[in-house]
């Protein structure tokens, strides 16, 4: 408000002295999402900075120094968070201060690197490739839990998908691009996201870590659905994984209801859609090649569009006074 108008209206009576202080005061805001911003930009700055000094300069360099400097800044980075860290705790625990999350995040993306480097440099593993990503999958697991960091913990599962894929799917289908000669990767998904929704129930169910179970249910539905749609897609008995597919969303439309969590009813409707669609898809050009399947086709998506956009508002509607995320 204009600091002529409040002198004005105090003036005349209509302020008191407490209000007229008030409206004087500077108005304060939060730059904490911009500060969060920076910090992780500078993590993300700092961890590519790296890689490109080590690319430009790996000839006068020499391995063992890099290998040496990136241990060294991850053992830092970590004796650092460990001494500045609260209690452990089985419920959430609040970081000391800011900066103390990205010192954590970045000790582990060096981590990761290290390992990295140490197996496409020295072979260190040789040809069990599934060590190489079992052994930081433990040790993000396990830092993810002992310092309470979600970043963390997404690393940990991309970690554990990464040691699946090769451990379960062999690893020329992965290293060959050939997906379509062996169907185990979809196998493989399905058992991933049944895996990771499992471990976001347990988190509940026992509330251990509790607030773990959005990033596990986050990376398990979309993981299973997409696996259970690719089944659709590219096997033969695709029924059955409609079938799999109706029951997966039934049971993640009744538990985003439970959770009053709209997230999760969205993108159940959405894969449930593009499902239903194949299959109705599928029975109208198999059953109707001539022009009259296409406009049925696309009479067909008129109104389902319709359909779902409405359903999701009602749903919004039901689930917007105590929506959970």
């Amino acid at each position: 408000m204009n600091q002529r108008l409040i002198n004005k209206l105090s003036e005349q009576g209509l302020l008191s002295p407490e209000s007229r202080e008030k409206l004087l005061l500077p108005r304060l805001f939060s730059v904490h999402w911009e500060v969060t911003t920076l910090l992780y930009l500078g993590v993300l700055l700092l961890s590519g900075g790296l890689g490109i000094l080590v690319y430009k300069n790996i000839d006068t360099i020499g391995h063992q120094v890099i290998l040496l400097a990136i241990g060294l800044t991850c053992g830092l980075c970590f004796v650092i968070a460990n001494k500045k860290k609260r209690p452990f705790s089985r419920h959430k625990v609040l970081a000391p201060n800011m900066g103390w999350d990205y010192i954590v995040l970045l000790a582990c993306l060096l981590f990761i690197t290290f390992i990295t480097y140490l197996q496409a440099q020295y072979n260190v593993f040789g040809t069990r490739y599934g060590s190489a990503t079992f052994i930081p999958m433990l040790v993000l697991l396990f830092s993810a839990y002992y310092f309470d960091h979600l970043g963390v913990l997404s690393l940990a599962i991309t970690n554990f998908a990464a040691w699946m894929g090769i451990a379960i799917t062999p690893y020329e289908i992965l290293s060959n691009n050939a997906f379509n000669t062996d169907t185990r990767l979809i196998y493989t998904g399905v058992l991933l996201g049944a895996i990771l929704m499992t471990a976001g129930y347990l988190s509940e169910r026992f509330d251990f870590k509790k607030h773990f179970a959005f990033t596990y249910d986050n990376f398990g539905v979309h993981i299973l659905f997409i696996a259970v749609l690719a089944g659709m897609f590219l096997l033969e008995f695709y029924y059955l994984f409609f079938l799999v597919l109706c029951g997966i969303g039934a049971f993640c439309y009744w538990q985003s209801s439970q959770r009053k969590s709209f997230y999760f009813m969205m993108i159940t409707v959405l894969y449930l859609y593009i499902g239903v669609s194949y299959m109705i898809l599928r029975w109208l050009f198999y059953t109707n090649l001539d022009l009259g399947g296409i406009y049925l086709g696309l009479f067909y998506f008129i109104g389902s569009a319709v359909a779902v956009v409405r359903l999701l508002i009602v749903q919004n509607k039901k689930l917007k006074t105590n929506d959970s995320i």
